[in-house]
């Protein structure tokens, strides 16, 4: 199983689902070091199993070689889960190539192509599974984080054509979150969702894990985006 950091956009952190309890967990980490091996730490006194694995996304010839050394450790991928993201303000008139490059190619190349390395793995299991992590953004348009919404839009069209190509063996599902609140966010931040969103209220880590599971476990699913967001897009 591929972890990559992570549910909220921006965000450092690293988390993950594992399909079975005898199934190991591969955390991948770009500079999150010492956050990755702390989740490792926390996975194997669960007493489960766990590694690290550092790479840098952006640099498509580094993905095959992280998918390999992810097989290999463990003998078999069931799972990848695509959630490493930027979030970067970028209007219409201010973006760059530099800026248009940094949100496509982490947020849409580098998903793409980390399935495209993991699907033989994932077609030998029978049932291999791929969950994307779009967000709201690229259902909504921010004029003030232009390339970013682009890049998130191109995750859902993504996620729809890779599940007509890998199917039957590999279901592609997605979640497309609105803000996942932590405790050391800004409370403007959560003030601001709550008046735009009809529940009133942000999002919580655990209710987006707790969609990742349900899409793993949900066999006759595939090419679905769930949107997690309070009623923030409608």
């Amino acid at each position: 199983m591929v972890l990559n950091p992570c549910p909220t956009p921006g965000r450092s952190c690293t988390t993950g689902i594992p399909k079975r309890r005898s199934s190991g967990i591969a955390v991948h980490y770009g500079k999150s070091e010492t956050e990755a091996h702390a989740l490792v730490e926390e996975i194997e006194r669960q007493g489960r199993r766990a590694a690290a694995f550092s790479a840098d996304l952006t640099n498509v010839q580094t993905i095959p070689y992280l998918i390999e050394q992810v097989a290999g450790h463990f003998g078999r991928l069931d799972i990848l889960i695509n959630s490493a993201a930027n979030f970067l303000q970028a209007r219409f008139g201010e973006t760059t190539q530099k800026s248009w490059d940094a949100s496509l190619d982490t947020n849409l190349r580098a998903p793409f192509f980390c399935a495209q390395s993991a699907a033989p793995y994932l077609a030998k299991s029978g049932k291999g599974i791929i969950i994307n992590f779009a967000d709201i953004g690229g259902l909504l348009a921010w004029p003030e984080f232009l390339p970013h919404c682009i890049s998130k839009s191109g995750v859902i069209l993504m996620t729809r054509a890779l599940a007509r190509e890998l199917a039957p063996n590999i279901r592609v599902n997605a979640v497309a979150p609105g803000l996942v609140s932590l405790p050391e966010d800004p409370p403007e931040w959560d003030r601001n969702y709550s008046q735009r969103a009809p529940l009133k209220r942000s999002g919580r880590p655990r209710e987006i894990a707790d969609a990742v599971t349900f899409l793993i476990n949900l066999e006759f699913a595939t090419g679905q985006v769930l949107v997690l967001d309070g009623g923030r897009s409608l």
